[in-house]
């Protein structure tokens, strides 16, 4: 067994196991409406990464062990033949597990994310949680008056702020190791490591008002993923499983019976 503890899940359901990953800041509670949807045809796997929700807390961050971290968790509970969604950071650590343990994934679906490598762009939301003292900040009120300094759009505080919880009495914190994830910051934007293939069926699907995905990232898309397709969701941003879920849910279903 692996020297680490075993990631936080929920498991839901009974079939064939849909695990579902996650974005940067985010947790398996994110998706718990549409697990509870998937739930009637698959096993559920509502999984927290390392450093976010309930799961372990390590130094260490980076693709590498967020895949070592999935394989225990399915050696763990003897899983074959899984379906895997990831959304974002989700999908990276998806599209590396994938092209490393291709025999225990089925079909692959990769959210709003490509193989290649994008440049860090979080440094206004690791500024404001920083920014944070929660001896001061001692409300969720009086956080978000403080993030909103740095982070003035409404819908990204409101998903960061799902992440903070009451430690103890009268002390807030937040479920994410904001420590690690500042200090590896760069690891999340890390490409696919070249002339990786994985073979099987895969789905991307892109946010129309995103730019993650492009007609730029398709030549890569094709390289790493020969068997894949690409759809959009209408009227989405990044977060286009909470934006246009009723799409999501039916292109995903579609893609997977």
């Amino acid at each position: 067994m692996s020297k680490n503890p075993i990631l936080h899940s929920t498991i839901k359901g009974e079939g064939t196991p849909l695990l579902i990953l996650h974005g940067y800041f985010g947790m398996s509670d994110n998706w718990k409406t549409l697990g509870n949807q998937f739930s009637e045809d698959f096993q559920v796997h509502l999984i927290d990464q390392r450093n976010h929700g309930r799961s372990f807390q390590e130094d260490e961050f980076n693709y590498e062990v967020l895949v070592e971290d999935l394989y225990s968790y399915i050696q763990y509970y003897k899983l074959e033949k899984v379906c895997i969604i990831g959304h974002s950071m989700g999908g990276k650590t998806a599209m590396l597990f994938a092209v490393t343990y291709p025999e225990l994934v089925e079909k692959l679906i990769v959210v709003d994310i490509s193989p290649r490598e994008y440049q860090p762009h979080h440094n206004a939301i690791l500024a404001g949680l920083n920014s944070i003292d929660f001896t001061v900040d001692n409300s969720r009120g009086k956080v978000d008056k403080k993030l909103a300094e740095l982070i003035p759009e409404l819908g990204v505080r409101q998903f960061l702020l799902k992440n903070v919880y009451w430690v103890e009495k009268g002390q807030l914190g937040f479920r994410f190791n904001l420590e690690s994830l500042t200090n590896n910051n760069s690891e999340v934007g890390e490409g696919l490591p070249s002339f990786t293939i994985f073979e099987k069926e895969t789905l991307f699907l892109k946010g129309e008002k995103s730019a993650y995905i492009t007609e730029n990232e398709v030549p890569i898309i094709e390289a790493h993923f020969p068997n894949s397709k690409i759809v959009e969701i209408k009227n989405a941003g990044h977060w286009l499983h909470a934006e246009n879920p009723k799409q999501f849910y039916s292109e995903v279903c579609t893609f997977l019976k």
